[in-house]
């Protein structure tokens, strides 16, 4: 079972297979069996989250990123509970990489519980309009989903270092690029613009 692995200068965690979108060009949509030793038989506790990272050599990597082949935040106690734990032994960075349906997910604003725990927080915006996040995204939560996340990046912004709104080029049209671009300046958050993963 998969529970840490590397990409690039980070160490990645995997909490979860669930998800509350469907994107279109989710890696999870690739049917070749690239990305399927992340596919977790089932979910690891807290507890062997926090074993697998501290069994890797932490000095080696820039960050830890909770982001895996499903939502991180489908777990959000038990990732907080590992971030929180993980402090207590390490100064090394943490990232959430997430939908930001966090807040829709747990019926609560998760977003003070992040304080003193996540160091950064990237949330997939993928479009610039709710219409299109649903077609896109085919999210479980509908329309909401999109107010939903951009609720969350901007209430995160208040507990957290680094908060990064993020689109996959080339999953969107070029002009559509600009209005995600507006929508991040007018929320004072920075665009992340990903590359999309073939």
């Amino acid at each position: 079972m998969t529970i840490t692995y590397e990409v690039g200068a980070g160490l990645y965690v995997n909490v979860t297979n669930r998800c509350t979108n469907s994107c279109d060009f989710c890696v999870r949509s690739v049917v070749d069996g690239t990305y399927g030793e992340l596919w977790l038989e089932r979910e690891p506790t807290r507890e062997e989250i926090f074993n697998s990272i501290l069994s890797r050599e932490l000095g080696r990597y820039s960050e830890v990123v909770f982001c895996g082949y499903g939502e991180p935040t489908e777990r959000i106690d038990d990732v907080l509970w590992v971030a929180e734990e993980l402090k207590k032994v390490s100064d090394i960075p943490v990232r959430i990489n997430t939908n930001g349906h966090a807040n829709l997910i747990a019926g609560r604003d998760v977003t003070p519980e992040l304080a003193g725990r996540i160091d950064c927080v990237s949330v997939s915006l993928n479009t610039s309009n709710a219409e299109d996040y649903v077609k896109i995204c085919h999210p479980v939560f509908g329309e909401e989903a999109f107010d939903g996340l951009l609720d969350f990046a901007e209430k995160a912004g208040k507990y957290v270092p680094e908060v990064l709104l993020s689109v996959v080029k080339g999953s969107i049209p070029d002009s559509e690029l600009e209005e995600c671009k507006k929508l991040a300046a007018d929320r004072n958050i920075k665009l992340k613009i990903r590359e999309y993963i073939t």
